[in-house]
C-alpha cells in the first residue's frame, strides 16, 4: 500500500516537472519589433533559422553566423539594397555601401544608373562611374558620351575638351576629327578653313581675258584668305558665255583661267598652290543673253578652295 502511494507521488512529481519544462521550452517568441540582438543570441539555432526578423530574405541565423550582417536591419550598410539582394543577386558586400569603391553606392548603381556595382568603371573609358556621374555629368555606360570619337577619359585627362560636347570649340569639326587632323580642338580658328563659297568669282568683259580693277579687288581679297589658310590649294574654273563657236570659247576660257592664275602667283600665292582649267561655255546659258553682248555672269572665273583635310566642317 505504501509502495503504491509512493509510486503515485513520484509520478505526480515527475509529471509536474515535465509540464514545467515543457512550458519553459515553448515560451512565446517576442514580436519582431520587440527583439534585440541580445534576445536573438539567446535563441537556439533551429529557432533562429526559422526567423527573419528584418524581413530581408535572410534568416537571422545566416545573418548572425554566416554573413555578419545585422538581423535587425534589412539593409545593413544602408546602400539601398537589402542584405539578401546584395548576397544572393548582386554578389556585393552587404556591409559596404560602395563595394567597388567608385564613389556611387551599390543601390545607386543598381537602381539609378544601371552601372555595375562590382566594377568601378562600367564602360571601360578610364573614368570611374562616380567621376562620370558626380564630376563630369557624362554617361557611365558610354565610353564616348558625346560621340565625337574620343573617350570621355581622353577628353578629360588628355585633351582638356568637353566630354559632353562633340565640338568643344564650335568650329564645325568634332574633337575626334581635330585630333586626327592634328589641329587644336579647343581653338575655333584651328584649322583656318576655306569653305567652297569663301573665295570670290571674277567676271570679264565680252571677248576679254584681262583682269580689270573690279576683278583685281576681288582677287586680292581672295589672296588674303589664302594667306591665312596656308594649307589650302585652289582650282580656277573659267567659262565663257554662249556667243560664238565652241573651240574659240574653249581657248578664251583657258586664257581667262591663266590670267587669274598669274594674278595669284604675282601677288604672293605659291605656284604649287594654284591649278587652272578653261571649261569653255558656261553650263547654263543666261536667260537675258543677247547675241551681241552675251551674258556677263557667264563670262567668269571661279576660285575653288581645295580642302587639304579629310573632313568638312558641319557648320
Amino acid at each position: 500500500m505504501i509502495n503504491k502511494q509512493l509510486i503515485l507521488l513520484l509520478s505526480s512529481v515527475f509529471l509536474g516537472m515535465a509540464l514545467l519544462t515543457s512550458c519553459a521550452g515553448t515560451e512565446e517568441l517576442r514580436a519582431p519589433s520587440d527583439r534585440d540582438l541580445e534576445y536573438l543570441q539567446s535563441l537556439d539555432e533551429e529557432t533562429l533559422r526559422s526567423l527573419d526578423t528584418d524581413d530581408d530574405g535572410l534568416s537571422d541565423w545566416a545573418e548572425m553566423n554566416e554573413h555578419n550582417t545585422s538581423p535587425l536591419n534589412a539593409d545593413s550598410d544602408d546602400d539601398g539594397l537589402t542584405d539578401a539582394e546584395e548576397i544572393n543577386e548582386y554578389e556585393t558586400d552587404a556591409n559596404n555601401a560602395d563595394t567597388d569603391g567608385d564613389g556611387l553606392e551599390d543601390g545607386e548603381e543598381v537602381n539609378s544608373y544601371e552601372t555595375d556595382p562590382m566594377e568601378e568603371d562600367s564602360d571601360g573609358d578610364g573614368l570611374t562611374d562616380g567621376e562620370e556621374v558626380n564630376d563630369y555629368n557624362t554617361d557611365p555606360l558610354s565610353a564616348d558620351s558625346d560621340g565625337d570619337g574620343l573617350s570621355d577619359a581622353e577628353e578629360v585627362n588628355e585633351y582638356n575638351t568637353d566630354p559632353n560636347n562633340a565640338d568643344s570649340d564650335g568650329n564645325g569639326f568634332t574633337d575626334g576629327q581635330e585630333v586626327e587632323m592634328g589641329t587644336n580642338p579647343n581653338d575655333s580658328n584651328d584649322p583656318p578653313f576655306l569653305k567652297k563659297d569663301d573665295l570670290g568669282t571674277v567676271n570679264f568683259d565680252f571677248d576679254k581675258s584681262n583682269i580689270d580693277e573690279t576683278a583685281a579687288r576681288i582677287l586680292n581679297e581672295n589672296i588674303k584668305k589664302l594667306m591665312n589658310s596656308s594649307k589650302f590649294r585652289i582650282r580656277i574654273d573659267a567659262y565663257t558665255d554662249h556667243v560664238g563657236g565652241d573651240q574659240y570659247n574653249l581657248r578664251l576660257s583657258k586664257r581667262r583661267a591663266e590670267s587669274v592664275k598669274q594674278f595669284y602667283i604675282e601677288n604672293g600665292v605659291s605656284e604649287n598652290r594654284v591649278e587652272s582649267r578653261g571649261l569653255g561655255k558656261a553650263p547654263q546659258p543666261c536667260m537675258d543673253q543677247t547675241e551681241e553682248l552675251g551674258c556677263r555672269k557667264n563670262r567668269r572665273a571661279e576660285s575653288h578652295p581645295l580642302n587639304p583635310y579629310q573632313y568638312e566642317p558641319s557648320n
